[in-house]
């Protein structure tokens, strides 16, 4: 009652623009570490629970002891809880000091028409790099006699900062420029003074490995959509994980947290209990990450990704580390993998690793899943269990269902494993093992 009242007063300040941003983006930051593990801990638990409810609508006995469909072990740590990130995007938007220039992240939401964006500086899980460069690029656009892009239909021009680090020390920043009526020769103009500042001027203290700049006219646009033009450096920046080289293209998909994925990939290699007569399928592989580094335990790879420069990186880092034994097929995973395995007749166990986005497996890849017999164990790796994953939960586990097409036998959760990836935020990345 008296913090009420003191609030009713007013005498409790407002939190900083600071404070809330990293309320909003770091929500756990407050909390010792051990602390956050226990809520992320508890989080995974509700899912499971909910899972099992789910489980048990559907006629399954899944209450193990505990209430859990299976086994829950504790939330493996990051080995880095600060500065984590590889990868970073800032926007460019008006900031609580109402500078129209401001590159940073955004507080506030468009409903409510509150957006303000605040620089990043003290959010703790952006490494000083990436911090470094977003001030570089603010100064850029700030001596820009061109506008910011705030909103399409108003004008402006300068939008997105992407930056990518890698522990080799390398530094790709990546520019979403609005052209609106620009033409060639205007657009080429602000290239050079862009090229320029960050090669020439106070922007070369970012050291970029490479500078890359994307016109776009819509809120994201992929390679195909809109090619990334390299102004300056390398095409491609590279990491090292687990003893192998990656090459990593401007929009390919890497884990955000490297040590982190170090840690996540080698239990992934024990979960999957593969021989030298297995075959992995690496569903969603990106660059290739996780079937390049289990690739030593199996007698073939075949991954299958829908970003087509990340399938071109896969098959340079395959070559590159001297592994022969990995095939990748570019493309929509719901159009390529039911031809994979429709006719499959390989007698060799088959083991899949899916690590879809947070929009989860599309309908048709559970379902080849499911009809593929020689499918025995599948690791799921989800970024976000509680969203569109446990639809696929329960279309593995279901009954055969001749309506949705569902022919084959039902998967089994049989183990959960948390990792935490993203210190000091709330989500968690959850390894689910299925079996058959």
């Amino acid at each position: 009652k008296g913090k009420k009242n003191a609030r009713e007063g007013c005498s409790l300040p407002e939190p900083s623009w600071e404070e809330r941003l990293a309320n909003a983006v770091t929500p756990l930051w407050r909390l010792p570490y051990h602390e956050q593990l226990q809520v992320k801990y508890e989080s995974q638990r509700k899912i499971l629970q909910t899972l099992s409810s789910h489980l048990e609508e559907l006629g399954i006995d899944a209450q193990k002891p505990g209430g859990l469909c299976c086994p829950l072990q504790p939330v493996v740590p990051s080995p880095i809880i600060n500065g984590y990130r590889n990868k970073s995007t800032f926007s460019v938007n008006r900031g609580p000091d109402g500078n129209p220039k401001t590159v940073g992240l955004y507080v506030g939401t468009g409903r409510a028409r509150n957006i303000v964006c605040v620089k990043a500086n003290h959010v703790e899980n952006i490494p000083a790099k990436h911090k470094q460069v977003a001030q570089c690029y603010e100064e850029f656009i700030c001596r820009s006699p061109l506008d910011s892009c705030i909103l399409f239909h108003k004008g402006g021009h300068w939008r997105e900062l992407v930056v990518r680090t890698t522990s080799c020390g390398h530094t790709m920043a990546i520019i979403t420029f609005h052209p609106q009526e620009l033409g060639q020769e205007a657009l080429a103009t602000q290239k050079a003074l862009l090229k320029e500042f960050f090669t020439c001027g106070p922007g070369t203290i970012c050291a970029l490995t490479s500078l890359y700049f994307q016109e776009s006219t819509m809120t994201r646009c992929s390679h195909e959509q809109a090619p990334y033009q390299l102004l300056h450096g390398e095409p491609h920046i590279f990491e090292e994980l687990l003893g192998l080289k990656f090459r990593i293209s401007p929009d390919a998909f890497f884990q955000v947290n490297t040590a982190g994925a170090e840690v996540l990939y080698q239990l992934a290699g024990e979960l999957c209990q593969t021989t030298e007569d297995s075959i992995l399928l690496d569903i969603c592989c990106g660059t290739g990450t996780i079937g390049l580094s289990l690739a030593h335990r199996v007698s073939k790879v075949i991954g299958v990704e829908v970003v087509e420069k990340a399938i071109e990186d896969a098959k340079w880092n395959a070559a590159f580390n001297g592994i022969s034994n990995c095939e990748f097929h570019s493309g929509k995973a719901e159009a390529v993998l039911p031809q994979l395995l429709a006719s499959w007749e390989d007698a060799r166990p088959l083991v899949a690793v899916v690590n879809p986005s947070r929009a989860g497996l599309h309908y048709r890849v559970v379902r080849a899943i499911r009809n593929c017999r020689s499918i025995r164990r599948l690791l799921y790796i989800s970024c976000k269990p509680e969203g569109e994953a446990m639809r696929n939960f329960l279309e593995l586990c279901c009954p055969p269902d001749p309506v949705k097409k569902l022919a084959g036998e039902p998967f089994v959760p049989v183990l959960a494993v948390p990792f935490d990836m993203f210190p000091h935020t709330v989500h968690c990345e959850l390894v689910l093992l299925f079996t058959r």
